[in-house]
């Protein structure tokens, strides 16, 4: 079953708010440039409010100046997003948000030269939502583009000897993990809850669990453990600690570890020395060397690794 895309959601949500500001903005505009004086969208009364803005006994006589100016901010640029859009280019979403920016700004001059009144408002709030639903789909976007898929690393199991052990809930961990496993030549494994992790629903009972710092039950680590001289352990951090499932398959891996080292990620540049004291105690091992990841925009980048491992933290392969 293919996974449900909440890009593709947002997307779809996007392209219904440019489409509607887009072709309310054109016939706006085409009623005002069709009568100027504003007699076809029952207008008249409204033009002396105009007056209070500069140049107004040149631009605004009539309907014609802001008619155009209705086209040329609102409609044809919603109209061009949503193109984008329907063609599936990302150039779409950052416009498509920045639009309801746009929009949102032109109902705070129609605040300044009207009084207060439903319409506006209610277009203020549109333009609100237009420009949280090209956030959101921006956010997903780049979220879903850490998809790997395990052709793309060949090296993977050439090298006996070592595993990579993660989890990995929105795609971050997953793809350091393969990066990792690719550059050691190690074999590699899933960590896989049993509760659910995916999707909004998933990232507040995961965020639970976290806030508690409890485990969270996940399926029986089936792994050959005296084939491994080395495990490499991948672990997002959640709620400024370490991860549910990870904290599970530690427990369950306590005493069977020879010598492990860590890859933490996370979106904050912390040092989460208390994940890593976590891990050490959990297994009665005490770690090698610590990769501290932040992911915050879409792209990685080193953090300091925690504790005395910051001067070993080479020891594992940087992803590009």
């Amino acid at each position: 079953m293919k996974a449900h895309s909440r890009y593709e959601t947002a997307r779809k949500f996007l392209i219904f708010w440019c489409l509607f500001i887009g072709v309310g903005a054109v016939a706006g505009a085409a009623g005002m440039l069709a009568a100027p004086d504003g007699s076809a969208l029952g207008m008249q009364t409204m033009l002396p409010y105009f007056q209070v803005l500069p140049f107004a006994e040149v631009l605004f006589q009539n309907f014609v100046f802001p008619g155009i100016a209705l086209l040329a901010v609102n409609g044809i640029p919603n109209l061009v997003a949503a193109g984008l859009l329907l063609g599936h280019k990302k150039a779409g979403v950052t416009l498509g948000g920045l639009f309801g920016v746009t929009l949102m700004l032109w109902i705070v001059i129609q605040f300044i030269i009207f009084p207060l009144n439903v319409l506006s408002t209610l277009y203020f709030v549109f333009g609100l939502a237009q420009a949280a639903t090209g956030y959101a789909a921006g956010v997903f976007c780049r979220q879903e583009s850490f998809a790997v898929r395990r052709e793309d690393y060949p090296r993977i199991g050439t090298r006996p000897g070592t595993l990579v052990v993660f989890f990995s809930r929105m795609g971050y961990t997953r793809r350091l993990a393969f990066e990792t496993a690719d550059a050691l030549g190690a074999d590699i494994w899933e960590i896989k809850a049993t509760q659910r992790t995916q999707g909004t629903p998933g990232f507040w009972w995961c965020g639970r669990y976290g806030m508690h710092r409890w485990p969270m039950p996940i399926e029986e680590p089936r792994i050959d453990w005296a084939a491994y001289d080395r495990v490499v352990i991948c672990s997002p951090i959640w709620v400024l600690a370490l991860s549910a499932p990870v904290r599970s398959f530690c427990r369950a891996a306590a005493g069977k570890i020879k010598a492990a080292d860590y890859v933490l990620v996370h979106f904050q540049r912390g040092r989460y020395e208390n994940a890593v004291r976590e891990m050490d105690t959990l297994l009665g091992i005490e770690h090698g060397s610590v990769r501290s990841v932040c992911c915050h925009v879409g792209r990685f980048c080193e953090a300091a690794a925690p504790g005395r491992s910051a001067g070993k933290a080479g020891a594992l392969p940087h992803g590009q």
